[in-house]
C-alpha cells in the first residue's frame, strides 16, 4: 500500500511538470495569462511584463521566438498593451525576415 501510494505521488507530480512545460504563464503586473507553448521546454514558461511600457517594448517581447510563435502578440492586443494596426506591422517585420 506504501509502494502504491508512492507511485501515484511521483507519478502525479511528473504530470502536473509535463502540464506545466506545455504552457506560458505570462505575468501583466500581478494579473497571469497563459498561452499554449508550441513545443514543450523550459524556454519561457514564466515571463513578466510590466506595466510600464518603457520597461519593455512590444517589439522588444516579439523578438522572443517563442512567445511570438505562441501568440503573445494577440495577448498584447486584448491587454491593450498595443493596436491591431501595430501588431500587424511588428508581425509582418518577422514574416519579411524568414524569407
Amino acid at each position: 500500500m506504501v509502494f502504491l501510494k508512492r507511485v501515484l505521488f511521483w507519478a502525479s507530480l511528473i504530470a502536473i511538470c509535463y502540464g506545466i512545460l506545455g504552457y506560458h504563464f505570462i505575468f501583466f503586473g500581478r494579473l497571469p495569462k497563459i498561452l499554449k507553448k508550441t513545443k514543450f521546454t523550459l524556454s519561457y514558461t514564466v515571463f513578466s511584463i510590466p506595466k510600464e511600457e518603457m520597461l519593455k517594448s512590444n517589439k522588444t517581447i516579439l523578438d522572443i521566438d517563442a512567445l511570438r510563435e505562441a501568440g503573445i502578440a494577440d495577448l498584447l492586443v486584448e491587454m491593450g498593451r498595443m493596436t491591431e494596426k501595430e501588431k500587424e506591422r511588428l508581425l509582418e517585420e518577422y514574416e519579411e525576415e524568414d524569407y
